[in-house]
């Protein structure tokens, strides 16, 4: 059974939503085969990232930046996961409530690092987010989630 890894940190209402999301779509009922396995950030660890066959990331923008329970995570996980993660597939989401670039920067340039692959556009909402932000979310849940059941 291949299994998706979601790593998240969510402080803020309007991340725990996306989160939330996220999560009913890549646990929705008409996905089989896949396991989803859900961890904040600041518990995630290197035999989570290696036992997982994919990876949804989610922080809110602080700063400019991601959010440093989600750098601390990368930073754990980085060079033990560094050779036998390479080609995965990732997804993102992320919040900020004004601007999330340097966010969404940082995280892509780790990913480059550690060689994942981009399964879909990242979900990226300044503000509130809309119904249409959380659909966004459950399509990228459920679409990391259906890849990996074909693939598995």
């Amino acid at each position: 059974m291949a299994r998706l890894l979601i790593v998240h940190h969510t402080p803020s209402p309007a991340v725990h939503a996306m989160f939330d999301a996220v999560v009913a779509g890549a646990r929705d009922p008409q996905i089989t085969g896949v396991e989803v396995v859900a961890r904040p950030a600041l518990t995630a660890a290197a035999v989570d990232v290696l036992e997982a066959d994919g990876y949804l990331l989610g922080t809110p923008a602080n700063l400019g930046y991601m959010a440093g329970a989600l750098k601390h995570f990368f930073d754990q996980i980085y060079y033990p996961c560094l050779e036998a993660t390479v080609g995965r597939p990732y997804g993102l989401f992320l919040h900020g409530n004004n601007d999330i670039d340097g966010a969404r920067l940082g995280v892509e340039k780790i990913v480059t690092g550690l060689k994942w692959r981009q399964a879909q556009d990242p979900v990226a909402v300044i503000g509130s987010p809309t119904n249409d932000d959380l659909a966004a979310c459950k399509e990228l849940g459920a679409s990391l989630a259906a890849g990996l059941a074909l693939d598995a």
